[in-house]
């Protein structure tokens, strides 16, 4: 009886523990959803944009880059990358940085101070420079941020 009991005993334990694995335990936690899909690029040079009536804006913006094109651009190396200059002092790593420059300023120019005031205004502009980018350029952007504003 004793040897059946040293073989049961540790047979029913591993069952048991079996059973509070798979069945009674609490599934495992998952991973929390990411709030922010993709790659987040700031544009290293503030912008100064004149804007109605004289006056002036200083603000910083940052780009949400697509998360997909934001993966495949860390993997692929191109021939001509090793020999690139290096950009100029202020700028970013972005190839089209001076062109997506140059859309923000020109969308921003000569706007009224109080549009960069209010939040729906700054809204409507970050989408109008959005759009601008998917039309104009072959940077996958999926928001504009305006990081600071003065």
């Amino acid at each position: 009886m004793k040897d059946k009991l040293k073989f049961i005993i540790p047979v029913v334990l591993i069952a048991l523990g079996g059973v509070w694995k798979f069945v009674l335990a609490p599934p495992p936690a998952k991973a929390p959803k990411p709030k922010v899909e993709g790659t987040l690029y700031v544009l290293p040079k503030d912008f100064l944009i004149n804007l109605e009536g004289g006056r002036y804006a200083k603000l910083s913006v940052a780009l949400i880059l697509e998360p997909h094109v934001a993966a495949d651009a860390g993997n692929v190396k191109h021939a001509s990358a090793e020999a690139a200059p290096d950009p100029p002092e202020g700028y970013g790593i972005e190839p089209q940085e001076a062109l997506i420059r140059s859309i923000i300023t020109d969308t921003l120019t000569g706007v009224a101070a109080g549009e960069l005031q209010e939040r729906k205004s700054r809204k409507h502009l970050q989408k109008e420079i959005l759009e601008r980018l998917h039309k104009e350029t072959d940077v996958h952007v999926s928001e504009v941020l305006f990081t600071d504003l003065a």
